[in-house]
């Protein structure tokens, strides 16, 4: 199969197979008016198989959320056919408004126009809890 290249861009690689339609979903890339590329299981050398999303359009990607679903990953930037930077992505220490309190009591349930903040507590087992409730996140 081939996907062609693109000249102006992002190219999130390396992402774990199966996680790249969760990543598309809250990136928000349905959204967007400009060609995207999901490549599912593909082949790696490293991983044995990965996704792949490719973005034609030089945008901004919430690196939080990339984190959050996969933090093994790589965001490309491509322009004029050329990669200009690799970022290596880690686990964001806070989340906001990426994931949401599930604990009905929570003050942020209650109160719409509080933000749901959630903070790194294990990143051995990639576990969040929610800043005000403590309530793990799924």
């Amino acid at each position: 199969m081939n996907i062609d290249s693109i000249q102006n861009g992002i190219v999130i690689d390396h992402i774990t197979a199966g996680q790249g339609m969760r990543l598309y979903e809250l990136l928000g890339l349905e959204k967007l008016d400009c060609s995207v590329a999901i490549i599912k299981n593909a082949h790696s050398e490293k991983l044995g198989k990965k996704d792949i999303i490719k973005i034609d359009a030089d945008i901004p990607v919430n690196l939080d959320v990339i984190g959050y679903v996969d933090p093994s990953v790589s965001v490309n930037t491509i322009r004029n056919g050329k990669l200009v930077e690799k970022r290596k992505i880690d686990m964001p220490e806070t989340l906001t408004n990426v994931i949401f309190c599930k604990n009905p009591r929570c003050i942020c349930s209650t109160e719409q126009e509080l933000k749901h903040i959630f903070k790194l507590t294990d990143k051995n087992n990639k576990v969040y809890r929610c800043f005000y409730c403590e309530t793990k996140a799924n």
